[in-house]
């Protein structure tokens, strides 16, 4: 039986953890569920942790319907979550990863800030298949069962898999039957929101978040995903770029 880690980016508690926990149980994979102790969205592949006399806080959890599952809040980032758990720090390391369901689309390139995504690009340094999941939407109404019967074949698939292959999946918030498919999709040039600066002052500076017309780009991932198609993107872990021509470039060294 394959063992899969079950993380995030929004903490121990989210109910879109313990969904996609429950679609691998389902799945008949052996979960480990090891999550950030709170919100911890933003982070990228921050390997930052809470210490405290140099250890970092692991303390288990109980989850409804999760009950033979060992979970564990962890006072750290998800990526850092993930990097221990495949150094042996919470029992034998896991086959696969998987990361979310995210609260909120994570596409186009600022998919760089997710942890959510992050901790997927972890797993993959490490030569692991990953998979992370966003549910498009906000507000309190989340269709976390539209989002986990859009996984559970991209799951199953990943399962099987031994390269360390990572898919990044966005699924409209909205009832199953409104999802129009399942499409590969590359990434957008922008994410779900952009920053500038608004005010720059003595020893402050303030930034301007404001949300981006996915329509700008209607064949990527942003796009796609405003009209209601699931979105699947592979991505690359992080490797040298070998296309790069240094030949200009004086490398010696005095």
């Amino acid at each position: 039986m394959r063992t899969v880690l079950v993380t995030n980016d929004d903490g121990i508690d989210s109910p879109g953890l313990h969904a996609l926990a429950g679609l691998a149980l389902d799945l008949g994979l052996q979960v480990l569920v090891a999550a950030p102790d709170r919100e911890s969205s933003g982070v990228g592949a921050s390997l930052a942790a809470v210490e405290d006399q140099g250890r970092v806080v692991v303390e288990p959890r109980a989850i409804d319907g999760l009950t033979d599952v060992l979970a564990l809040s962890v006072q750290a980032a998800p990526a850092f979550i993930v990097r221990a758990a495949l150094h042996d720090a919470f029992g034998p390391a896991p086959d696969l990863v998987i990361s979310g369901i995210n609260r909120g689309p994570n596409t186009g390139h600022a998919i760089l800030h997710s942890g959510t995504v992050g901790a997927a690009m972890t797993a993959a340094t490490y030569g692991r298949p990953a998979l992370a999941v966003s549910l498009s939407g906000e507000g309190d109404h989340w269709r976390w069962d539209t989002a986990v019967e859009v996984a559970r074949p991209v799951l199953r698939w990943l399962a099987d898999r031994r390269e360390p292959t990572v898919l990044n999946l966005n699924v409209p918030n909205t009832d199953r039957d409104r999802v129009r498919g399942l499409r590969r999709a590359p990434l957008a040039s922008f994410g779900a929101v952009q920053a500038k600066v608004a005010e720059v002052g003595y020893g402050y500076v303030i930034l301007e978040y404001r949300e981006v017309d996915p329509m700008i780009e209607p064949d990527s991932d942003a796009g796609l995903l405003a009209h209601h198609w699931a979105c699947l993107t592979p991505l690359v872990p992080l490797c040298e770029a070998a296309e790069v021509d240094l030949s200009g470039l004086d490398l010696h060294v005095d």
